[in-house]
């Protein structure tokens, strides 16, 4: 099997209910050829560090995602970063796909859809998809990909509270137009169905407009938790 010149980096946080299912689908990956699959814990209280899969690169960090982010891309070794969520599904047909079509690309994102038979979480999807291809700004469960010399380029992730996907597109966007595969990832609705839907909508988009007013991103953190 030729080796697939990737790193995918995951940053985790208490998750140890979850870390079965999510090594098991890392796995896949890595059955792929994916060269490296590197999963930082960011100071977890329970034992999702100790349940990090043997075949994988665990580190630790601060707690923060775009700092683990940028932690797991500071060892990284491939030519491609892709920052996959914990609760977001990569296949290894889009992990191809994403390599086919990226070719004259430098960086990008995939459709998502969102995991629950609620006709609502349908419709969140559709929002959520449109939105990220029109402004070519995507959030995190839809698996932001680049190129390890432009993500460089760009420093990194902003290492702010929130919205550090959001920042980092905005910056990249103008160095690059991104692809946006029509392929959608399949990422959990947990916390719609923990927070209320039209709540958790409502904060979402609420907290977007914040971000593009200036809000500080350590304001908009206390909102969201």
């Amino acid at each position: 099997m030729n080796e697939l010149n990737i790193s995918i980096i995951v940053p985790v946080f208490n998750e140890i209910a979850q870390m079965p299912q999510l090594n098991k689908r890392l796995l896949k990956l890595k059955e792929q050829g994916v060269k490296e699959i590197i999963v930082i814990d960011g100071g977890s209280t329970d034992d999702t560090f100790a349940a990090i899969h043997a075949d994988f690169i665990a580190l630790k960090s601060e707690k923060g995602r775009a700092k683990q982010m940028n932690a797991g891309a500071s060892v990284a070794t491939g030519t491609w970063l892709y920052f996959l969520h914990g609760d977001t599904d990569l296949t290894p047909s889009q992990l191809n796909l994403s390599l086919r079509e990226n070719v004259l690309h430098k960086w990008g994102f995939f459709q998502v859809h969102l995991t629950g038979t609620a006709f609502m979480f349908k419709v969140i999807s559709w929002f959520i998809n449109h939105r990220s291809q029109l402004t070519k700004v995507a959030t995190g469960d839809q698996c932001l990909f680049v190129r390890k010399n432009l993500f460089n380029d760009a420093n990194g992730f902003a290492e702010i509270p929130l919205m550090e996907d959001v920042e980092l597109c905005k910056r990249l966007r103008k160095l690059h137009k991104p692809i946006c595969l029509q392929s959608p990832v399949l990422t959990s609705s947990r916390r719609w169905q923990t927070y209320g839907t039209f709540t958790t909508i409502f904060l979402m988009w609420k907290l977007r407009l914040l971000f593009w007013w200036g809000v500080a991103p350590e304001k908009l953190a206390n909102l969201y938790r």
